[in-house]
């Protein structure tokens, strides 16, 4: 048992503090390539080892604990990619720290999740379909500006989120869990919020349908579109048609089906004269 024990710890107990900004910098520049070397088997974990390099190299001057801490960083890793840097911030600081590889790899673990969540929420969920919607608006009125203000929205929260976090964590270690851990939640339930508003918002600008079919009575006419509908809830027939793709996309159906449905769906209410 005290050799297991023993074996997650480091030979070189010695803890000078050897980490500049440049190494972070550079750890921060290696994290673009997280997801290279993707598998099924350990996921990031190559990519993972390549981004810790720079920092294990300068801090495991023992070949022995060099090898036990690479060996360490090649197991399963599967983390946001734009949010990794985080971890890579508060890892650097424990292995600086010479702490036991059973700590290290209990952390590694146990911000995958949380990163998961946050990353989603903050990034896929509220910061590409903001940045998106104005590069769109923009594009649809013919601004050659649309697809270049979406790429500088978009990129730039996430190059300054990826190259400052790294700073962060490295600076605060582990104490940076405890931020984190109280405001996932906040962070997490106002990106959804957001997102979920900006969705809202483009439903109803950018998806078109309507029924401009108009019954006759003789005395009078009603528009089935603007006196019904509309008198019931504008835009109701662009929401029921996104929660319909919204549903054959839970139900498992390929973006290109619900295209092929699109293009049928309007091209028999346009023979019709329903649509």
């Amino acid at each position: 048992m005290e050799s297991n024990k023993n074996s997650s710890y480091y030979e070189d107990t010695n803890k000078p503090k050897v980490i500049t900004k440049k190494d972070l910098n550079k750890m921060a520049f290696r994290s673009f390539f997280l997801q290279a070397s993707f598998n099924y088997e350990r996921m990031q974990a190559c990519g993972w080892l390549y981004g810790m390099v720079p920092a294990l190299k300068k801090i495991h001057t023992n070949e022995k604990d060099l090898s036990k801490s690479m060996k360490m960083h090649m197991e399963f890793f599967n983390v946001h990619p734009f949010l990794v840097t985080f971890v890579q911030g508060i890892v650097t600081a424990m292995e600086e720290n010479k702490e036991d590889q059973d700590t290290i790899r209990g952390i590694k673990i146990a911000l995958m999740g949380p990163l998961g969540g946050i990353g989603d929420a903050l990034f896929w969920f509220t910061l590409l379909p903001i940045s998106a919607s104005i590069g769109a608006s923009l594009a649809l009125e013919g601004s050659i500006l649309g697809p270049i203000i979406f790429l500088l929205l978009f990129n730039s929260v996430h190059l300054i989120l990826r190259f400052s976090l790294i700073h962060y964590s490295y600076r605060m270690g582990v104490n940076a869990i405890d931020k984190l851990q109280a405001g996932t939640k906040y962070v997490t339930k106002g990106s959804l919020i957001l997102g979920l508003t900006v969705i809202g918002g483009l439903i109803a600008s950018y998806v078109r349908l309507s029924i401009p079919y108009i019954i006759d009575t003789g005395k009078t006419k009603i528009a089935i579109q603007t006196d019904v509908i509309d008198k019931v809830m504008p835009n109701l027939l662009p929401l029921i048609f996104t929660l319909f793709m919204f549903y054959l996309l839970k139900k498992g159906k390929t973006p290109i089906t619900l295209i092929m449905i699109t293009l049928a769906i309007g091209l028999l209410g346009s023979l019709t004269g329903i649509l």
